[in-house]
């Protein structure tokens, strides 16, 4: 017998609806349905909430290749924890490149490292334009480990890659205004970014 098997089969033994196991387990009923159905495994968490609740043994829930099963998805899950946070964090660090000395400026001869809130261009809009992306970029930065810590996986991933979007973007705006250390900053994010994506596609 199947894990989803099983677990109808306890739930129904206990004369407990979906939504009545649900609240015991503080999962929605669509987490119960998916599970029931067959569409999906219950994290560890949830599957030691199930083994106290019914009085048993997780080996007995499940059989080795669904523990396997069980496994994978953790670490999928993990690794798309992580890929998130990083996402948001990398963002966010972002907004710091207004105070870090990252902008070159010529002064006579020489070109001095500046950070943008000392930033004195003959083109004004560069500089505007500069602080925009900078601070936009932390913004979406905050607004993905929102929607992450909420776990809204769909709106996350049209976070990330509005994120993308405006990163590369940033990119060619500072290499077009010749501000190449921030313009290699950014872009090393992204590779960080890309590599992540990468690894979590490949967990898949």
């Amino acid at each position: 017998m199947e894990f989803n098997e099983k677990l109808q089969q306890l739930r129904k033994q206990n004369s407990l609806t979906q939504e009545q196991l649900a609240e015991q387990l503080y999962v929605s009923r669509t987490a119960i349905s998916k599970w029931e159905s067959g569409k999906g495994y219950p994290n560890i968490d949830s599957l030691k909430c199930i083994s106290k609740l019914f009085s048993i043994s997780i080996d007995e829930l499940l059989s080795s290749e669904e523990l396997i099963t069980l496994a994978q998805n953790e670490n999928r899950q993990n690794i798309g924890k992580i890929f998130g946070l990083v996402n948001g964090i990398l963002d966010i660090i972002v907004g710091t490149f207004i105070v870090l000395p990252l902008f070159s400026q010529q002064e006579g001869e020489h070109f001095l490292s500046v950070p943008l809130i000392h930033f004195d261009d003959a083109t004004p809009w560069i500089t505007t334009l500069s602080f925009i992306f900078l601070i936009t970029t932390a913004v979406v930065g905050i607004i993905e480990l929102v929607i992450h810590l909420k776990d809204n996986e769909k709106l996350w991933h049209r976070a990330s890659a509005i994120a993308l979007l405006q990163n590369s973007l940033a990119v060619l705006f500072f290499i077009a205004s010749r501000q190449l250390y921030v313009a290699t900053s950014l872009f090393l994010f992204i590779m960080v970014k890309g590599v992540l994506l990468i690894k979590a596609i490949r967990m898949k």
